[in-house]
């Protein structure tokens, strides 16, 4: 086996796990799933039915990612944030199903802070940064730093996470990942 899964963990069959990942105890991942090589999975993580996480994800504990949600490479969802999957959720009308749950995209390298929730049907764009805490109701474009409840945007970070200041020329650059971002029309591409 070129992964790891805790003797504490269940992992149903009909799951694709690449290599180098690590699921961590009391952790559920369910049929369907698939996660990519180098990722790490929390203790007390819920992978739901048919669930697609890419590779280098790190999956904080008390995470569940619930059907209808896609984490693409690089995604940090931190300890105890939310996922939803149904817009208006009642007990005695169930939406049991993939065809009732509305999708949610977590694109390249966002970070989605500590007990943040995230409204379905919304996309987090592009190494976008999640405040802790914030309640996600639209979609975050790539770049953004949103905080609040709704979330808002505050700024802009690097693909490195770093706060950008733009120039005069609304030019920023991040020493950490040495790149260099472009605010046009309120949003922000790498140059």
């Amino acid at each position: 086996m070129s992964y790891y899964v805790n003797e504490h963990a269940v992992v149903d069959d009909n799951v694709e796990i690449g290599e180098g990942t690590k699921i961590w105890h009391f952790t559920h991942v369910q049929a369907g799933a698939k996660i990519g090589h180098h990722c790490t999975i929390g203790q007390n993580v819920n992978v739901a039915n048919n669930v697609s996480i890419g590779n280098y994800v790190k999956i904080q504990n008390n995470v569940s990612v619930y059907e209808g949600v896609t984490l693409e490479d690089y995604v940090f969802c931190g300890p105890s944030m939310v996922f939803t999957n149904i817009i208006d959720p009642r007990s005695k009308y169930p939406q049991v199903g993939a065809r009732y749950y509305i999708k949610t995209l977590v694109r390249e390298g966002a970070s989605l802070g500590a007990n943040c929730t995230i409204v379905c049907g919304h996309t987090i764009g592009r190494f976008a940064f999640v405040g802790a805490g914030s309640v996600v109701t639209k979609d975050v474009p790539d770049f953004a730093l949103v905080i609040g409840n709704p979330a808002r945007v505050v700024g802009w970070v690097s693909e490195a996470g770093k706060k950008l200041s733009f120039d005069k020329d609304g030019v920023a650059y991040c020493e950490k990942s040495g790149k260099k971002y472009r605010l046009s029309n309120g949003l922000v591409e790498e140059c």
